[in-house]
C-alpha cells in the first residue's frame, strides 16, 4: 500500500493574516503562528517520516522547528512561495486597483513567476516525494512545510491538473492535509485541516 504525503502550511504571520503576498519577503511567525505550529507537532507526534521537505523561508522553517521536525528537514528551493514580483507586500484590493481583472491563477505576476513556472517547480519537488510515498511500491510517509500557493499548486499538480485549480483549494495558515491514493488514482485525502 502506498504512502502519503502531508502537506503543511506554515502558521500565521502578520503579513498572511493582514492578505498580503508574502514570497520572498522572510518574515516570521506572530505568536498565534507559533502556537499553532506546537500543536501541529502533537496532530503529528508518533508518525515516522522518510522524507521531511521544508521551504527555505523563515515562516516555512520556523513551523517546521516547532512542531518537532526541524532537525529532520531537507531544505527544498522548489517549495517556495509564488513568485509575486512587482506584487511582494500587496494585497489582491491593491493590485486590482491598478489592474481590475487581475488574477493570480491566470495571469501571474510581473516581475515574478508564471502559473507555468510555478506549476514545473511543483512537479519536481513531486518527483522527490513520489520516490518515498507516492507510487504503488512506495510505503513510507513525507512530510512538506511550505506555504499556501505552492501548496495547493502542488495538490492539483498530485490529481492531474495545471496550477489554476490550485484556486479551488483554499488552505488557511497552520493548515494541515494529505496527498494520497484511492487504488492506484491519486487523490486529496485530506484537505486544510485545522485552519
Amino acid at each position: 500500500m502506498p504512502g502519503q504525503i502531508w502537506l503543511v502550511r506554515h502558521g500565521e504571520t502578520e503579513w498572511s493574516r493582514s492578505g498580503r503576498h508574502t514570497s520572498t519577503t522572510d518574515i516570521g511567525l506572530t505568536e498565534r503562528g507559533r502556537e499553532r505550529a506546537r500543536a501541529l507537532g502533537d496532530e503529528l507526534r508518533g508518525r515516522t517520516f522518510a522524507l521531511v521537505l521544508c521551504s527555505p523561508r523563515r515562516r516555512a522553517r520556523e513551523t517546521c522547528e516547532l512542531a518537532g521536525l526541524g532537525e529532520r528537514a531537507e531544505i527544498e528551493p522548489a517549495l517556495s512561495e509564488w513568485d509575486y514580483g512587482d506584487y511582494e507586500g500587496l494585497t489582491t484590493p491593491q493590485i486590482r486597483e491598478q489592474r481590475p481583472d487581475w488574477w493570480l491563477w491566470r495571469d501571474g505576476c510581473p516581475g515574478g513567476e508564471t502559473p507555468g513556472q510555478v506549476a514545473a517547480r511543483a512537479d519536481r519537488a513531486l518527483e522527490r516525494l513520489r520516490a518515498v510515498a507516492g507510487t504503488e511500491d512506495g510505503s513510507g510517509e513525507a512530510i512538506v512545510f511550505a506555504h499556501g500557493h505552492i501548496l495547493r499548486v502542488l495538490a492539483a499538480r498530485w490529481v492531474g491538473m495545471d496550477a489554476a485549480f490550485g484556486a479551488r483549494l483554499a488552505l488557511g495558515a497552520g493548515s494541515l492535509s494529505t496527498l494520497g491514493f484511492e487504488r492506484e488514482t491519486a487523490v486529496i485525502t485530506a484537505w486544510n485541516r485545522g485552519a
